[in-house]
């Protein structure tokens, strides 16, 4: 599946809000006629947009794979910023969030005044220097603990993650950041595009990355910024999970 985040305060359902999850269950409820409970690949937050998302739920409903009338009602059902484009079938152990391998976000950067890309990327005035800012990001390899991007009071149990890939480019007129890690803590990659445009702003030294890290204190970091840059555009999957009958 795949929502723009715009309109909602994040995938998890909260009291009195509006979330992705929340809409997906009640479309689900009523189009299976009974009580479904989806859970997420993740937690996005407020205004983070998914162009790729998974989700599961068990159903005594069977082969709803093999129908796709039930993803075209449920497509109508749903907002036209919230899209299913397929069910797939999984072992009964399969979990949505702890069987990830990986997840890639993008955050994306206008370089240019664009009225018809205020929702999706970030617009700042200034071109940073783009080889010190992928010079720090390498450094983000390196260690484990991220404390120091991690939101205060947040209910994670370790705030330590695997980064497999960082990397800045040019794209046209945008500026592309993209990350791989096993796992991200909540706030983090914001986290992590504020420090590191700080660097390129030459604001910050790039060795000054590294006593970021060690201090494992988030005050120690720069700015988190806006969500509406951020997508989450890849999850994998080991291929074990999947049921092919």
């Amino acid at each position: 599946m795949a929502y723009k985040g715009t309109n909602y305060h994040g995938w998890q359902i909260q009291p009195n809000a509006i979330t992705v999850q929340d809409l997906l269950d009640k479309s689900l409820t009523l189009l299976l006629k009974e009580p479904i409970k989806t859970v997420g690949a993740g937690r996005t937050d407020t205004g983070v947009h998914a162009p790729c998302f998974y989700a599961h739920f068990d159903s005594i409903v069977d082969h709803i794979h093999r129908n796709q009338r039930i993803i075209y009602q449920l497509n109508a059902i749903l907002p036209n910023d919230i899209v299913i484009y397929s069910i797939i079938p999984v072992i009964p152990e399969a979990h949505a969030r702890f069987d990830a391998m990986s997840r890639t976000y993008l955050y994306r950067i206008s370089l240019s005044k664009d009225p018809f890309n205020l929702d999706f990327a970030m617009f700042i005035p200034l071109i940073p220097d783009i080889q010190r800012m992928n010079q720090a990001a390498e450094i983000l390899k390196e260690y484990t603990d991220f404390s120091s991007f991690c939101k205060l009071h947040g209910n994670a149990k370790t705030n330590d993650c695997k980064i497999k890939a960082a990397t800045w480019e040019i794209k046209q007129t945008e500026l592309h950041f993209t990350i791989t890690a096993d796992r991200f803590l909540r706030n983090m990659v914001r986290a992590i595009v504020g420090t590191l445009l700080d660097i390129g702003l030459h604001k910050t030294s790039i060795d000054e990355m590294r006593l970021i890290i060690a201090h494992k204190n988030r005050s120690k970091a720069g700015n988190s910024v806006k969500a509406l840059g951020l997508h989450l555009i890849n999850i994998e999957y080991p291929n074990k999970i999947f049921n092919r009958k």
